[in-house]
């Protein structure tokens, strides 16, 4: 089988880069990483190399290219045996969640962009912003409260839906959301993953800063 290769764009903002490698490596799979720093005037140059549709992340197997960040957690789940719970109508749960944060929430990735480095930012809050924080507490309470038995994860096991919410529980942490003591426990436990941990390491390391997304 060829070898795995991620692209990806800077650990500090680049939030759909962070679920692909994040499910990555809790599948246990091994990859080579590349990044291509967003923003630049030969950003889209690099990304055209790997990819058709001039974002990241892109997985790359050979001659095969996953352009998305969801095809491609499920792509290595397949690879892999992991990422969705076994019963099928508690998959088809993990699945409903993690599609809806993949298409849904734009107020939320907008007002509050993804700065992995930033801490005790600040906003208004609008009412499209407060509904989608209070909507993903509410998907956080229910996965755990139905399906969390078996581990601190939101269906027990780590799972896809986990890698699709990270970037948001590091929102929340940047940006101060209120949310209820249920989601503060799960946001702990993401923000204690040793997974998350090594990237948000090497975000520190970041020299390079998108003035669009320090904000707050």
């Amino acid at each position: 089988m060829a070898p795995l290769t991620l692209v990806i764009g800077n650990k500090n903002y680049s939030s759909w880069s962070l679920r692909a490698w994040l499910f990555m490596r809790h599948a246990g799979v091994e990859f080579e990483e590349i990044l291509i720093r967003l923003d630049t005037a030969d950003t889209r140059e690099h990304m055209d190399r790997y990819g058709p549709s001039g974002r990241v992340p892109v997985l790359r197997q050979g001659e095969l290219c996953v352009w998305d960040s969801l095809a491609i957690c499920e792509y290595v789940a397949e690879l892999s045996g992991r990422g969705w719970p076994r019963a099928p109508e508690v998959r088809a749960v993990a699945r409903s969640v993690s599609a809806e944060m993949h298409s849904g929430f734009t107020t939320l990735r907008s007002l509050w962009p993804m700065n992995a480095r930033a801490r005790n930012r600040r906003t208004a809050v609008t009412a499209a912003l407060e509904a989608d924080v209070e909507r993903i507490d509410e998907i956080w309470n229910d996965c755990r409260a139905r399906f969390g038995e078996g581990g601190p994860w939101l269906f027990g096991e780590y799972s896809v839906a986990d890698a699709m919410y990270a970037p948001v529980v590091l929102r929340f942490n940047t940006y101060g959301a209120h949310i209820s003591q249920a989601a503060r426990w799960y946001m702990a436990s993401v923000l204690e993953d040793a997974a998350l941990q090594e990237w948000l390491q090497a975000a520190k390391q970041e020299p390079w800063t998108i003035d669009a997304d320090e904000v707050g």
